[in-house]
């Protein structure tokens, strides 16, 4: 697959890749069935955030090949980089590396510094099961691993990296600083939302369309709540600062107009 660099980042294929948004899957029978809870994904979140980058999908698959193949296959081909956690080992239930290059097209093959680094870690104790942890697609390159040196891999702006959060996070640390530091933007987005007191969603819907087609970049969300004594709307704006601080201004006052009180929620 060709990559072509462009002002905004890189074409991948006829898709531009949006290097402001990142997806997240999340692989293991264990998460499914409740056996265990996943806990990446609120630290990529935080990862993302003090970078100035968002999280735009999440998917969570089993094990299964079939599924695991297809979910590549579609990821790959879309406009986001991502980050894979888990199945990477080498017991017959890990099936990330086989399933990428086989979404890919490509071979398996072992990554020549990838067994250097398995050499400088076990040395006569890398057996051929061990081997196999550095058998990756075709043109992948190396995710250092500061906890025992068995490596991740990159691979069509993709990420893999293990399941084991001691692992994982730095090695996504070590990514998101060394791949995609030109376009971190700490500060560049923001979020600020009101409470709206005695409002259904049903009164706000014609307000809601009015911004959503004012201010394209930015997002906006409606989070009802009710208690016993009456209903209230959290509306939220999310984008670049000073054009959430015109949107916010203008909002307040639409508010204001229909007859609501407000007040600003906390950080």
């Amino acid at each position: 697959m060709q990559f072509h660099c462009n002002k905004a980042g890189f074409e991948q294929g006829t898709a531009m890749v949006d290097y402001s948004r990142f997806g997240a899957i999340i692989i293991g029978d264990e998460i499914l069935s409740g056996k265990r809870q996943d806990k990446h994904l609120p630290n990529l979140i935080e990862q993302l955030d003090k970078r100035g980058l968002e999280l735009a999908w999440v998917r969570l698959v089993g094990d299964d090949a079939d599924l695991l193949r297809q979910t590549l296959r579609e990821t790959f081909a879309g406009s986001v980089p991502a980050f894979s956690f888990g199945g990477i080992g080498a017991t017959p239930d890990d099936r990330t590396r086989q399933c990428a290059a086989e979404a890919a097209g490509v071979e398996l093959a072992f990554h020549q510094e990838g067994l250097a680094e398995l050499d400088a870690q076990f040395g006569a104790e890398v057996t051929p099961q061990r081997r196999r942890l550095v058998e990756f697609p075709v043109g992948a390159e190396l995710i250092p691993n500061p906890v025992n040196r068995v490596p991740g891999f990159s691979f069509r702006q993709h990420h893999f990296v293990p399941g084991f959060p001691s692992m994982a996070w730095p090695m996504i640390e070590w990514v998101l600083d060394q791949k995609y530091a030109r376009h971190h933007a700490p500060g560049g987005r923001v979020e600020r939302m009101i409470t709206l007191f005695d409002a259904r969603e049903s009164q706000i819907i014609p307000l809601m369309e009015d911004f959503v087609a004012r201010y394209p970049a930015l997002r906006m969300s409606c989070l009802p709540h009710a208690d016993a004594s009456r209903f209230q709307l959290e509306l939220g704006l999310r984008g670049e600062p000073r054009l959430v601080a015109e949107a916010l201004a203008a909002l307040t006052k639409s508010v204001e107009r229909l007859g609501f009180q407000w007040q600003p929620v906390e950080a």
